[in-house]
């Protein structure tokens, strides 16, 4: 049975448009505070934020919703959604929500709900959480002296650098290196900084000034191009973009190439296997990853397990499976030694030590393998299941076997916003391009 509000990362969607609206938050804080109820002791839950204009609204919302339920609220403010993760675990709070809508647009918001453990929650739990939604809660809501209290609390900035800082060998510099960092005028715009000026770099900094309405707009890792003139501008070693939220991260080689999310993988994957320190001999990665990786990957002994595009489901497939390692395409890179979510900022950190222990330039050492040609298009539609049209399905049908085994074929609906992605990776270029525009076409002209 499908979802009414959660989505591949949470509920998400137009600010003050349904779901993402006051009433539909101080509901899903009712929720969540009843649902996470394990005993008589005062129950708290951290809550954190990007720097959207409507998180005010949101936070404001499922504060009420939480209170009323009897839990007690600590204000994080501003912060990455992987510090929020590691806030819930180490606070010991029975919940933590991250406020934010990641790469999207300032006018879209949404609420990320991590567990006690700081594991985004399963499917089953998201599902009992809707079905609470729907319900009249207000029979079992706190009353008197059990009402929860709500407060910001200062020092969670310092306790992120500090974790992110120990991801790192203990002797660890970027003495020497020149770094340029966009952090999207996002969530990250203090901490990231602030842990490369730590561990010695010149830093530049851009997408640091926030103002409610810039967040992810010509900036951040779905932005890049800021960053790539930025490099080489002030002739930066390297360059990081990470994305509104900074659970994501791109990075910039010295020349102003981007690097993708498959390309670090392979880097990290292979540096973490030479150490002894890759467990279950492989990495956890997508539908989206490129083919590429996978034939490098098969060249160091390792394999890939695949896995439907969402970095909750690549993370449910590392633990059930006892993987330490994995990602997506995107940049989303989840290392389980360090934390419970993909962390843009410690991804790079790990990239950084890579580079520093190597001795060679980002683009020599960043470059693992050769892409096979991949296209990615979305075709927006406005309603209906254009999927299920005959006509898409033939397209479809027939790019599979035009491809054959020398290829891959993609198609899915986006999780987050009401688009198809077609994506086609093969040997012969001009193939791909064909039967992606067939694709395409059908898609249109059904939508």
């Amino acid at each position: 049975m499908g979802k009414r509000y959660f989505g591949t990362d949470g509920i998400r969607g137009k600010a003050n448009l349904h779901p993402m609206t006051p009433d539909v938050a101080m509901k899903v804080g009712m929720a969540v505070g009843l649902a996470f109820r394990r005993g008589s002791y005062r129950h708290r839950v951290v809550i954190g934020k990007d720097t959207r204009l409507s998180g005010y609204m949101i936070e404001n919302a499922l504060v009420a919703g939480l209170t009323s339920a009897g839990v007690d609220v600590f204000l994080l403010g501003p912060m990455p959604t992987p510090a929020v993760a590691m806030l819930t675990r180490s606070m010991r709070a029975d919940i933590g929500i991250m406020i934010s809508a990641s790469h999207n647009p300032f006018d879209d918001n949404g609420i990320k709900l991590f567990g006690p453990d700081g594991y985004k929650l399963s499917d089953e739990v998201e599902r009992t959480i809707e079905s609470m939604i729907e319900e009249d809660l207000s029979p079992r809501l706190a009353k008197g002296t059990m009402l929860g209290r709500a407060k910001r609390v200062d020092g969670v900035h310092d306790r992120y650098i500090e974790f992110a800082k120990r991801t790192l060998p203990r002797d660890f510099t970027l003495e020497g290196l020149r770094v340029a960092i966009d952090c999207a005028n996002g969530a990250a715009y203090r901490v990231a900084p602030a842990v490369l000026w730590e561990l010695g770099a010149e830093i530049v900094k851009i997408g640091v000034e926030p103002d409610g309405t810039n967040i992810n707009l010509n900036c951040g890792s779905t932005e890049p191009l800021a960053l790539q003139d930025k490099v080489r501008e002030v002739r930066a070693d390297i360059g990081i973009a990470l994305d509104g939220d900074a659970d994501r991260v791109l990075i910039v080689n010295e020349l102003g190439e981007i690097v993708d999310g498959d390309q670090l993988m392979a880097v990290i994957a292979d540096s973490w296997a030479g150490e002894g320190r890759l467990a279950a001999g492989g990495v956890v990665a997508t539908i989206m990853s490129n083919l590429g990786l996978e034939r490098f990957l098969e060249t160091r002994g390792l394999q890939l397990a695949r896995t439907k595009v969402g970095d909750r489901y690549v993370v449910e497939h590392m633990r059930e499976h006892g993987y330490n390692f994995g990602g997506e395409q995107s940049g989303h890179i989840v290392m389980s030694d360090f934390g419970t979510t993909g962390d843009g900022l410690v991804s790079a950190l790990q990239i950084l030590d890579v580079v520093r222990r190597s001795g060679g330039t980002v683009s020599e050492v960043c470059r693992k393998f050769e892409p096979v040609p991949q296209i990615l298009r979305n075709v927006r539609f406005a309603g209906g299941e254009p999927l299920e049209k005959d006509t898409v399905r033939l397209a479809i049908d027939n790019g599979r076997v035009r491809l054959g085994n020398a290829g891959r074929l993609v198609i899915r609906p986006s999780g987050t916003e009401p688009l198809i992605r077609v994506m086609a990776e093969g040997d012969d270029p001009a193939l791909v391009d064909s039967v992606v525009d067939d694709i395409v076409g059908a898609l249109q002209a059904a939508a």
